[in-house]
């Protein structure tokens, strides 16, 4: 029995398919989510997303936004996602670094260029992190993580 999971960002479908159970990092915890579970909607920190299908595992970072669940279908409605293995490691690098001088600066705490730069920032570091921690466990599919 499946699922069908679908990760939608702003400017593209990141992942559609039918899937065996799915991890999403809900504003209170993580929440596996398998076929029949119970419609919840919720909204969706800062996380990964984690795939699992026939034993394998494929991983996708998140920047917030919504998730709907109904008994046979995720519906994933992020700022921002993208599956670990397309993530461009020196892009986000750069992206983290000039964001920290942007911050460094002393823009006011309240301006709306300042939250953009920290948004930018939460961002890279999620990015980075998904890579140095899940991106040279092999291919574009992995075995389920422990955590």
């Amino acid at each position: 029995m499946t699922i069908r999971c679908e990760i939608v960002s702003q400017d593209r479908t990141v992942f559609a398919g039918d899937v065996d159970m799915v991890v999403l990092p809900g504003a209170d915890g993580e929440m596996g989510i398998l076929p029949k579970h119970a419609p919840i909607l919720t909204t969706l920190k800062y996380g990964i997303i984690k795939v699992r299908t026939g034993g394998m595992e494929e991983l996708y970072t998140v920047a917030g936004g919504i998730a709907e669940v109904q008994p046979d279908t995720i519906t994933v409605l992020a700022d921002a996602a993208e599956n670990v293995q397309e993530i461009d490691e020196s892009r986000a690098e750069a992206a983290r670094k000039r964001a920290e001088d942007v911050l460094a600066k002393g823009l006011p705490a309240d301006t709306d260029a300042y939250l953009a730069m920290e948004a930018a920032l939460r961002k890279s570091n999620l990015r980075l992190d998904a890579v140095r921690r899940y991106r040279n466990k092999g291919g574009m599919r992995m075995p389920p993580s422990e955590n």
